[in-house]
């Protein structure tokens, strides 16, 4: 028996299977599992997909995407798949050609048309007797994978997916959701955005063990089984800022219970009444998160937070050291008290200072951490500065040879971030080849012609490293970029935070029930006028549901006690 679990990056659906694979074993069944503990077993297979993810490869065209999911499937087909399934009683598959489908029309357009002759024919037949659509709301998804990463430590960089904007999930959730449609009979949908998972893996197994004598009546018991813990009915509309606050707090109360690390996620970049106590709280037991969330924040209770949990998370709170609390006094002291075993997180925190006391921080890492300090040269253009730029690029060969590897090519970009000089483009332009997106993104505070060219080229590829260039920016130029992504990029709206101008408030009109939460990010300040308040309550009276709204409207609710920096993130 052939299963597959499919669904958004985030979804849990590794998770799940997993569970599934294990228990489905001490059944007694012969169980195989094409990716188990999230690797591919066939070495080409992992090795096509991380070629695809790797952002280095920026220039892939959709339809060389598409060709190159449907060869990693291809190969795992035949290399793994069709001579286990000649062994096993079931054999699982962590994604099958539906990625490369859904991907490629839901997420980048190409015509069914077009798609569907290459996937019949790479799939010669070979279809799942069940796939489960594991389903979850993009924003809860995305809140995982980044506590997935803060507690595992990835480093990696954003993939290519990633360059697309918060906007693909959206589009895939819809594409996955469109093929479960079509074909009822082989496609269970799995809730996960606020279910139990213990039951959700107990209808599963129940589901398949069932399928192995008929696969319709189990789809359907399946059916039964999950609609019983299906996802809450409709949520009432919001009709004030302090209901969304109240309705963000008790999100994250009900999460708190079987998710905590996302719960204290989801509380990143807030202070204030009802939310202190929870962080104080969840500290217990989600303390690296917690600790990550901190970043910019200068309330007292952050900084009460930071002094608790200085042992426990010690990178993420050096980490949470910039924006607002970067030049806090107590935040010099967590500075000396990390700089041995946090080297460059600490480093890190000095991005864009240029005092004295930076100054002698900086020398004092530069030894133990030099990518770090390099790359804390960010918008500084003084003569002390590029002595230090210059000093790095001569211990490493100069300037072709220096940024040769990704983290050197990305520490080298980011050292010139704003700047717009002669010598500024020449590393700017030696680091693009290993460290694109670090280029693109090195053009934040750059508006002359090289910057504008840049970003024409590659707005299409990378539009939400694009957008991250303009925030704020009032140009005729990043208007016409904003509107040519904003069907389809959310970060159009994020980019003009606090923009008072006619095409801003058009887009925000336009697009409020697109993207409800950035809309009212974009909102910044504005929020206090009439105008802004009265695109808020709209906001919230239609999307009640949606957790990054009722965010932000809790950010707004307590905004007179958090800092600027906390305002506009």
């Amino acid at each position: 028996m052939f299963v597959v679990f499919e669904g958004i990056d985030g979804s849990g659906k590794t998770t799940i299977s997993n569970r599934v694979a294990k228990e489905l074993r001490t059944r007694g069944l012969a169980v195989e599992h094409l990716r188990e503990g999230g690797s591919f077993v066939s070495k080409v297979t992992q090795g096509i997909r991380d070629f695809c993810r790797d952002a280095r490869n920026m220039a892939l065209t959709p339809r060389a995407e598409l060709m190159l999911y449907v060869a990693r499937e291809v190969q795992l087909a035949e290399e793994a798949l069709r001579p286990a399934l000649s062994r096993a009683d079931v054999v699982i598959a962590d994604r099958y050609f539906y990625t490369a489908e859904v991907l490629a029309c839901a997420g980048r357009g190409l015509a069914p048309e077009e798609t569907a002759p290459v996937l019949a024919a790479a799939a010669n037949g070979l279809w799942p007797d069940l796939a489960f659509l594991v389903d979850v709301d993009p924003s809860v998804a995305r809140g995982r994978r980044k506590v997935a990463k803060i507690l595992s430590g990835d480093r990696r960089p954003v993939s290519r997916k990633g360059l697309t904007g918060g906007g693909l999930q959206l589009r895939l959730r819809a594409g996955y959701r469109a093929l479960a449609e079509r074909e009822p009979g082989r496609w269970v949908v799995v809730e996960n955005s606020d279910a139990d998972l213990d039951h959700v893996v107990a209808t599963i197994i129940e589901c398949i063990v069932q399928a192995r004598t008929s696969r319709d009546a189990a789809a359907e018991v399946a059916r039964a089984k999950l609609a019983s813990h299906a996802p809450r009915a409709v949520a009432p509309p919001i009709e004030s800022v302090e209901e969304g606050k109240d309705a963000f707090l008790a999100w994250v109360d009900r999460r708190a219970h079987h998710e905590p690390a996302l719960a204290a996620y989801v509380l990143a970049g807030t202070a204030g009444p009802g939310i202190d106590e929870r962080r104080l709280v969840l500290a217990n037991t989600a303390p690296r998160v917690v600790a990550r969330g901190l970043r910019g924040l200068s309330d007292a209770v952050s900084w009460q937070l930071r002094r608790s949990l200085l042992e426990i998370a010690p990178e993420e709170i050096a980490v949470s050291l910039d924006d607002a609390a970067a030049e806090a006094t107590e935040a010099w002291t967590l500075r000396e008290l990390l700089a041995d075993v946090a080297p460059a997180e600490v480093a890190s925190s000095l991005d864009g200072l240029d005092d004295e006391t930076a100054w002698a921080l900086r020398a004092e890492l530069f030894p133990r951490a030099p990518e770090a300090v390099l790359a804390s040269l960010a918008h500084l253009d003084s003569p002390r500065a590029w002595e230090l730029r210059t000093r790095w690029l001569a211990e490493r060969g100069g300037l072709d040879a220096a940024p040769a590897t990704y983290l050197r090519a990305r520490a080298l970009a980011r050292s010139v971030t704003g700047l717009e000089s002669a010598r500024a483009w020449a590393i700017r332009k030696a680091a693009r080849n290993n460290a694109p997106v670090a280029a693109l993104t090195s053009l934040k505070g750059t508006l002359g012609g090289k910057a504008w060219l840049w970003r024409e080229r590659a707005i299409g590829r990378a539009p939400k490293a694009v957008l991250s260039t303009i925030h704020g920016v009032d140009d005729p130029r990043a208007w016409a970029m904003r509107e040519e992504t904003a069907p389809r990029c959310r970060e159009a709206l994020d980019s003009m935070a606090g923009l008072d101008h006619p095409i801003a408030w058009e887009l925000r009109e336009k697009y409020l029930d697109v993207w409800a939460p950035s809309v009212v990010k974009s909102l910044g300040v504005l929020v206090n006028g009439d105008r802004g308040h009265q695109l808020l309550l709209r906001a919230l009276a239609h999307h009640p549901e949606q957790i990054s709204l009722l965010k932000q409207a809790a950010i707004i609710a307590t905004g007179a006690r958090l800092a600027p920096a906390v305002m506009a993130a």
